[in-house]
Parts: structure tokens; sequence; C-alpha cells
């Protein structure tokens, strides 16, 4: 017989916004793996969910639920709280991981990009937080938001983007200081780890490779296992960013 699987967050259950996709669908499979029961939040990716969600299912019945919601309408976001904590009747775990993406060169940028690189990048965040707060408070939970190092140094044309993710790095240390003692508030600044979905030049991509001190990109793969150490190995780390970025940060 082989020999069984560790487990360490059975029981629990996790909340990924913008979890159909990309990095969002890598975190849910390693934290499901690890007996996590997931709700997964998408807006428009309705039909990655519900395969998703067939996945997770397939290997553990009743284990997975996925939620429409636009995050932009923050007067909903409670009702999006209440919905994910009733799937699996508790709530331990929040990951803000839904981001919108894209240049605003200076001279160009709108008011409507700055609502919505702001508004899914950093006000979602806190008043998805907010909200849960006391689901979280009631099983010592743990807030999880995806950064990016472009948080901390900023991306050339993307001045919104930047910020936004600036404010995000912010808002986990204020909200860590916020939710003590009971809830964990920690962030993951990915570095090169999946290149943007409307893509990006060749050339682009061996700079950045070659800045980065391993010399090499890595996968949406190597965030989720930083998740998962977060979640459960992690249990006297709060308020701290930690950078999954190959050196890239560093050797800038």
């Amino acid at each position: 017989m082989p020999p069984s699987v560790p487990q360490p967050l059975a029981g629990q259950a996790v909340l990924v916004t913008g979890a159909a996709r990309r990095v969002g669908a890598a975190v849910a499979r390693v934290l499901h793996a690890a007996g996590a029961s997931l709700v997964l939040h998408y807006r428009r990716s309705a039909e990655e969910a519900a395969a998703l969600v067939r996945e997770f299912d397939a290997a553990r019945p009743g284990s997975a639920a996925a939620l429409e919601g636009d995050l932009l309408d923050t007067g909903r976001l409670p009702h999006l709280i209440e919905a994910a904590s009733a799937a699996h009747g508790r709530l331990d775990m929040l990951v803000n991981n839904a981001s919108s993406f894209y240049p605003t060169p200076m001279g160009e940028i709108t008011e409507a990009q700055w609502e919505d690189l702001i508004g899914t990048n950093l006000k979602a965040p806190l008043f998805l937080a907010q909200a849960a707060a006391g689901p979280l408070r009631s099983t010592r939970g743990l807030v999880l938001n995806i950064t990016d190092i472009h948080g901390l140094r900023p991306l050339r044309r993307h001045a919104v983007y930047s910020v936004a993710k600036a404010g995000l790095v912010m808002l986990t240390k204020a909200l860590a200081r916020e939710l003590a003692p009971e809830v964990r508030v920690n962030a993951i600044a990915p570095g090169p780890v999946m290149w943007p979905a409307t893509g990006m030049a060749p050339e682009l991509r061996t700079k950045i490779v070659e800045r980065t001190l391993l010399k090499r990109s890595g996968s949406p793969e190597d965030v989720a296992r930083a998740a998962l150490f977060l979640a459960c190995d992690a249990p006297f780390i709060t308020g701290q960013v930690l950078a999954i970025d190959g050196g890239r940060s560093v050797g800038w």
C-alpha cells in the first residue's frame, strides 16, 4: 500500500480570488492537495473554474465550489465572503490573488485605468479582508496577499500597477497589526514566474532572465509552494513579504 500523502490543511477552507487560471489555479491545486477545501472565485473564467471544481471533486467529493464576482463591486464583497464561508462551513484562509495588469504610460493614463488597477490590486483585498476578519478570527486564520516585486521597485510604463502593488505591501503590514493576534497576514511577491497573458517580446524576456540571479524563470508552482509554507509551517510569521523571484530583486 502506498504511503499516505500528508494533508496538513485537512478540515480547513480556503477562498482564492482569481483562482480559475494561472497562478491562482496553481495555488488552489497545491492547497487542495494538502487537504483544504477550496472556494474558487472567478469573474469571467467560468469554464475554467467549473473544470477545476470537477478536478477537485473527482479527487475528494464535495471539496470545491466556484463563486463568480466582480471585485470592483465593493458593496458585494461581504456577500462573497458570506457565500465562501457557507460553502464549507468555515473560512481559514483568504488568498487575494486576483489582479489586473497592463501598461499605463505617462501621458496616457486614464481615470478608468486607475480605478481598475487600484481596485483589483488594492481596494478589493482591503475590503475582502475586512469582511473576512470575523470568520478568520474564529479559525485563527490567514490572509495571504499576492503582490509583486514591482511593488517594491517600479516597473517602467506600469506606474499605476506598481503603485497598487506597493499599496498592497503596506496593506499587508497594516492588516497584520489590525488583525493580530488571531489572524496572520503575509504576502508573496512573485518575480518572473509567469509571463503576461498579453505576451512579451522575447528579447525582453531574455533581459529579465539575465538579470535574475538564478538565470532562469520560475513557475506558478513556486508561488504555490510558498503559499503552502505560509499556511502550514509559519505560525510565527506575520506582516512579512516573501519574494519568490529567483533573486531578481537582488540582481536588478
